[in-house]
């Protein structure tokens, strides 16, 4: 994906106008989603290792054309991965301000919370810990911004672009990523 489909400083206004020139993002071009499977779950050979919870939220940020933004980073194994954006509870945050604040970090545009859709856990073995992470997602409506990685601190994100609410679950990495879309979708009657 070339940086002019991800990172495009398009405001909003003209984001109509650049949207004949640019290549959209589609299911076909974009990289396969990770299937489910027995990798999706914590060894059962580290289970004597500490564990660790983890809390960080995020979630569907929806521009005034029902598409979502959302990010790519590569995974623990080097792989680029399309995701939701999310990240850390920082202390003295409440579980919706993270969302608002990860979201404009990792993607560039400004949200305001519309709705809590649902909270995912998992586990993941770490270097010397296993991990239970709890994931808050929410659905934001966009205020104003511009797709950019820019002010992404952690420079996780390699990339951002806006999605089509019926192609995110052909095009998200993780089968609970789906799963909230999937929860949206019933929640508000929306096609998937």
């Amino acid at each position: 994906m070339s940086s002019a489909q991800g990172n495009s400083r398009s405001t909003l206004d003209s984001s109509l106008s650049d949207e004949r020139n640019a290549v959209i993002p589609t299911p076909a071009i974009m990289a396969r989603r990770r299937e489910e499977g027995t990798n999706t779950f914590a060894s059962l050979d580290n289970r004597d290792l500490p564990v660790v919870r983890e809390y960080s939220a995020g979630g569907l940020v929806f521009d005034e054309h029902d598409r979502v933004a959302i990010i790519a980073r590569h995974s623990r194994s080097g792989h680029l991965e399309w995701c939701l954006p999310k990240g850390h509870i920082e202390q003295g945050e409440t579980p919706d301000q993270t969302a608002v604040r990860e979201i404009f970090e990792e993607t560039g545009i400004q949200g305001e919370v519309i709705d809590s859709i649902a909270t995912i856990d998992y586990w993941f073995t770490g270097d010397a810990q296993r991990i239970h992470k709890l994931v808050h997602h929410y659905a934001l409506r966009m205020t104003g911004g511009y797709l950019t990685v820019e002010g992404d601190p952690d420079h996780e994100a390699e990339d951002t672009t806006w999605v089509k609410f019926e192609d995110l679950t052909d095009v998200l990495s993780y089968p609970n990523e789906r799963r909230i879309v999937w929860l949206y979708a019933k929640k508000h009657r929306k096609d998937i």
